[in-house]
């Protein structure tokens, strides 16, 4: 399973992952319980690989900073997303020193963790694997 499978949909708590796709939208499933549920085209979803962090010089794929924080923590769990705003900003700028403090919110940087520490620990710990498939392609 890689991010390109992994979804936030707003107003939901947690990730899901697309199961199956129906006539008017996709049948997503919980990455915490299984449950599985209907998305229609008025629910705003973001796929995870499509997400970017701004930095002062360029965006940052997603994957590329769970990967990081992955690094980071040796492949464990990170800080809770509830600490306080300042330890989560101190957190974020080790992993990612140049991010853009004027366009990266605290929120931002707590759903980031919140999100990684999800995954972590439903066994999903390979951040990077499209842009590994993508490379191989473009060598070939």
């Amino acid at each position: 399973m890689s991010l390109e499978k992994i979804l936030a949909i707003s107003g939901k708590p947690g990730l899901y992952e697309m199961a199956a796709q129906t006539r008017g939208g996709f049948i997503a499933k919980s990455i915490v319980d299984g449950k599985k549920m209907a998305v229609t085209m008025r629910h705003n979803v973001s796929i995870l690989s499509e997400i970017a962090v701004y930095t002062y010089s360029e965006e940052i794929p997603l994957g590329e900073v769970l990967e990081s924080i992955k690094e980071k923590e040796d492949g464990g769990e990170a800080i809770s997303h509830k600490s306080s705003k300042a330890q989560l900003e101190d957190y974020f700028s080790e992993i990612l020193p140049e991010y853009d403090v004027d366009r990266v919110y605290a929120s931002d940087i707590k759903k980031i963790i919140q999100w990684y520490n999800l995954l972590i620990k439903n066994g999903f710990t390979d951040f990077k694997k499209e842009e590994a498939e993508e490379n191989k392609s473009e060598e070939e």
